[in-house]
Formats: C-alpha cells, sequence, structure tokens
C-alpha cells in the first residue's frame, strides 16, 4: 500500500502544479520557472548578442591561449563603447555583479541549463538578479572591464553547461542571419 500511495501523492502534486501552472497562478509559476528552464532543450541557434553583429561578422575566439596558460571559454565580439548587450535567450537573471576577469558581468539561465556569461560590459541594462528575461532583453552595453581594460570595447559571450565551457561561435553562426531587433529607445539607456 506504501508505494501506491506514493503514486497517488506524486500524481495529486503533479496534477495541481500543472493546474496552478496553466491558470498562471504567478507565485508558483516563478517558483517553478527554474527547473522548467532546466528541462527545456538547449537551442540548436542563438541570435547575435549584439544586434550590430551579423553572423557573417562573427570571429571564433574559442580556445585561444590567455595570460596564465588558460584558454578562451567563449569569443569576444567587438563594438562600439555603449552598444546595447541583448539576452540571446530567453532565462532567468542569476547574477549582476562583477568579477577580476569579466569585470562587470551578467549571467543568465538559459533552456537546457546553460549558462549565458556576458562579461566587459560598461554598463548594466535594467535588470536584476532574479529576473525573467527574454531573447533580446538589454542586459547591459559593451565596454572594456575587468582584464579587458587594455583592450578595445567588446563583449565576451561565453556559455557553460554541466560545469563546462561550450563554444557559442556555432550556435551563433546557425543562426542564420538570424539577429534581434535594435533596442527601442527607453531600453537604449546606458547606465
Amino acid at each position: 500500500m506504501g508505494l501506491l500511495a506514493a503514486i497517488l501523492r506524486t500524481a495529486s502534486v503533479a496534477l495541481i502544479l500543472h493546474v496552478a501552472l496553466s491558470l498562471g497562478i504567478p507565485f508558483l509559476r516563478d517558483a517553478f520557472y527554474p527547473a522548467l528552464l532546466v528541462v527545456r532543450p538547449r537551442p540548436d541557434h542563438l541570435p547575435s548578442p549584439l544586434w550590430t553583429a551579423t553572423p557573417a561578422r562573427l570571429h571564433d575566439t574559442w580556445g585561444a591561449v590567455r595570460s596564465g596558460g588558460r584558454h578562451h571559454e567563449g569569443i569576444d565580439i567587438f563594438a562600439r563603447r555603449g552598444t546595447p548587450v541583448l539576452s540571446t535567450t530567453e532565462g532567468l537573471v542569476l547574477r549582476v555583479g562583477h568579477n577580476n576577469l569579466g569585470g562587470k558581468i551578467v549571467l543568465v539561465l538559459g533552456p537546457g541549463g546553460q549558462r549565458h556569461y556576458y562579461a566587459h560590459l560598461d554598463g548594466y541594462g535594467w535588470v536584476r538578479s532574479g529576473q525573467r528575461v527574454e531573447a533580446g532583453t538589454v542586459l547591459g552595453y559593451v565596454g572594456n572591464t575587468g582584464n579587458a581594460h587594455a583592450t578595445p570595447p567588446h563583449l565576451h559571450y561565453g556559455i557553460y553547461a554541466a560545469g563546462r565551457a561550450i563554444n557559442p561561435y556555432p550556435l551563433l553562426r546557425g543562426s542564420r542571419g538570424n539577429r534581434a531587433s535594435p533596442p527601442s529607445p527607453q531600453e537604449n539607456r546606458h547606465l
């Protein structure tokens, strides 16, 4: 009888969650959003994080040797300082902050549990940790903070899954010309 009771409890909880989520009950929808993101399939292509950067203008800087024997775990996309940096995916903002290498950074949890890392930002968009974002949301603005202070302004964009870095270049190149629209004037504020 114990197994049957456990199955019925699990089915009841699943049914309640399904009904609550389909009715759009906000606190449940928000509470389970990270879990829903993780079980969604990983994308096979992504739009450019800079609306000015078409796939043809991207260069694969993945794996290049860096100081201290490190390998580059992302790609660098050069652009004018202050160019809006857009989320490449829907997701949940995990962190808006600073670190030594990336300077000003934003980290977004996306489908399949991938973590999208945007670094060397000059400033942040209107985002905060815990916020849900859609593809195309302004996360920040191109800069050269962190260890990029001696380089021209650029976005360092990286993707991580299961504790390992993934080369974003093929996903961005596979976007078949897909790029985000320019941000609206109210989104294009440099903070």
